[in-house]
């Protein structure tokens, strides 16, 4: 089995695959000063306590945006695993063409993202719109060119500012409201969040398919944590919540 690792700046996301299938996910509060100790033990009591067995792990293949938890990370798969992990970085073969000007500027779960989103659809033009601590928009062109994109702040972010950045205004649930025009602080908050947010995605995709698709309508994804949040949008073609597990899982087969 293969055992995929994401770790974002709020949460560890992780799957256990059999095949292409993926059988588990499961999510940890991200720490960066968690153990190597700590984080294995965790790994093998979550696919254990889940019904499968921990030896049966043979490939494990990491990306992460939290580099102080890299090494703890590596240290753990090869103590409970035995297994030397594959961190999704600058120098791994990912089957793009990164045109960043810096290439290793990129976030690694952006790649595993592009990854993913070009193994579901590998004759399509792509947008990926990654729903995080941040929210990430990003172009990949039917050549396999990850073009780059844009990185704005997620939900929560945003409604933790409001919170922390003001005086009166409460912390309210990240919910879709029933109007946008709320009339009370709660509903007028979670509008301007919710909907302020659809008003971002959909202009920087517009703006996406005339810069970088010359017009040609690409295919959008939607992932993250909360892309189902904007299911009945009609901003995305598919939302695959697990997209970066997909590609971490591909990059895997890439790097043989």
């Amino acid at each position: 089995m293969i055992l995929t690792i994401d770790v974002g700046n709020t949460q560890i996301l992780g799957g256990l695959f059999n095949e292409k299938k993926i059988d588990l996910q499961f999510r940890r509060i991200t720490s960066a000063g968690t153990s190597s100790d700590e984080l294995g033990l965790f790994l093998r009591s979550v696919i254990r306590e889940n019904g499968f067995d921990p030896d049966s792990v043979t490939d494990i293949a990491c990306c992460s945006v939290v580099p102080a938890m890299n090494h703890s990370l590596g240290s753990a798969c090869l103590k409970y695993f035995k297994k030397e992990a594959l961190f999704v970085q600058a120098g791994t073969k990912t089957g793009l063409k990164i045109k960043y000007n810096n290439p290793k500027d990129v976030g690694a779960d952006r790649i595993a993202n592009a990854i993913g989103g070009i193994e579901r659809y590998p004759d399509r033009d792509l947008i990926i719109v990654d729903l995080g601590t941040a929210t990430t928009v990003d172009a990949i062109t039917i050549d396999r060119e990850y073009l780059g994109g844009a990185i704005a702040p997620g939900l929560a972010m945003s409604m933790n500012a409001l919170e922390t950045g003001t005086a009166k205004l409460p912390s309210v649930e990240i919910a879709k409201p029933e109007r946008s025009c709320g009339n009370s602080t709660i509903e007028a908050i979670q509008s301007g969040v919710f909907y302020g947010h659809i008003g971002l995605m959909r202009e920087l995709t517009r703006r996406f398919e005339t810069e970088s698709f010359g017009g040609r309508k690409p295919v959008v994804i939607g992932t993250g944590g909360f892309a189902r949040l904007f299911e009945s949008s009609g901003l995305f073609d598919e939302i695959i919540p697990d997209l970066v597990l997909q590609g971490l899982r591909t990059a895997l087969e890439l790097n043989r």
